[in-house]
């Protein structure tokens, strides 16, 4: 009996310890209440941290050594950016980048959006066109890639070339005639590659248009291409902006295309796959860290000025 008095005694000290150890107020009554949310959050910014920012950080610093990953990492300075600024594929990869870039705005930025009007206006069969053009999507790139460029075949077995003898029309060197025509056939790749989640996105703004702007417009006598002018670019210029900056933060790191369709050849190399070369070819990990904060520099004042600018017209 004297045992079990004991043990009562016990659990009831042990009980009035925790609860003075428990946060009182109405502090720690907001703690108890969010420590789920607070535990969340840890996660994502552990992850953040390991995964994102961890590795720009280690990026900028390395930028500035000679990383040797069996010896000794020495401290060089501005030295890397000197190296790559020096090389004459430095300037050319920015040069077939900016042609790309700007490519892509006419076509990838373009077609998908008129694409997603064009099946937005249909009666019948949407979900359809909507898978249509998603399948790409679904096809692995490199093995796309890989597709594409047997369509490019220069001579007669390629599928371009064999639909042009069809029609009784000259074969064309698309990857070896021009820089400029090579650069055209990658963007029409990407274009077909990603549009289809691009019209996705534009489909879903095209569908929250309230009907009675079109309504309206029609009464008022607009025709078709006075509805998008006036009603459709308006009401998604939101994510048309965004769009817009994704896709050229998108393009200005192109690597796969050139990587597996030129290899390269006819001068279509790219900034990021330069950067590809300096690490993986060269062994020269500080120039492509060095290159590898430039762009992240050019694209954050990309990005600073595209914020600036939304902010300042949302203000007006």
């Amino acid at each position: 009996m004297a045992t079990l008095n004991l043990t009562r005694a016990a659990a009831a000290d042990a009980a009035r310890a925790a609860r003075s150890a428990r946060p009182r107020g109405p502090l720690g009554r907001e703690l108890r209440r969010n420590t789920t949310a607070y535990l969340f959050l840890a996660g994502a910014i552990v992850c953040f941290a390991l995964f994102s920012w961890y590795p720009m950080i280690r990026e900028v610093v390395m930028s500035f050594q000679k990383t040797n990953f069996a010896g000794r990492t020495s401290w060089v300075g501005l030295r890397n950016y000197r190296h790559i600024l020096a090389d004459p594929d430095f300037w050319s990869a920015w040069r077939t980048t900016g042609l790309f870039t700007l490519f892509a705005l006419v076509l990838g930025y373009a077609v998908p959006f008129l694409t997603a009007i064009a099946i937005n206006e249909l009666r019948h069969a949407r979900s359809y066109f909507r898978l249509l053009v998603y399948l790409p999507v679904m096809m692995p790139p490199v093995a796309a890639a890989f597709l594409w460029r047997w369509f490019y075949t220069p001579d007669s077995s390629g599928l371009f070339n064999a639909l042009l003898h069809a029609l009784h029309l000259p074969a064309v060197q698309w990857l070896q005639s021009s820089h400029a025509l090579a650069v055209l056939c990658l963007v029409m790749f990407s274009t077909w590659t990603n549009m289809g989640a691009t019209v996705l996105i534009y489909l879903a703004a095209l569908q929250g248009i309230p009907g009675e702007l079109y309504e309206a417009a029609e009464i008022d006598g607009a025709g078709l291409l006075r509805r998008i002018w006036h009603v459709t670019v308006p009401q998604t210029r939101l994510v048309l902006s965004l769009m817009l900056l994704l896709q050229i933060i998108g393009t200005a790191q192109v690597f796969m295309e050139p990587y597996v369709i030129t290899g390269a050849a006819n001068n279509t190399t790219s900034v990021v796959y330069l950067i590809y070369q300096y690490a993986f070819a060269y062994n020269n990990y500080g120039s492509a860290c060095a290159l590898g904060v430039l762009l992240l520099l050019v694209l954050a004042g990309f990005a600073g000025g595209y914020l600036w600018l939304s902010r300042r017209t949302g203000e007006e």
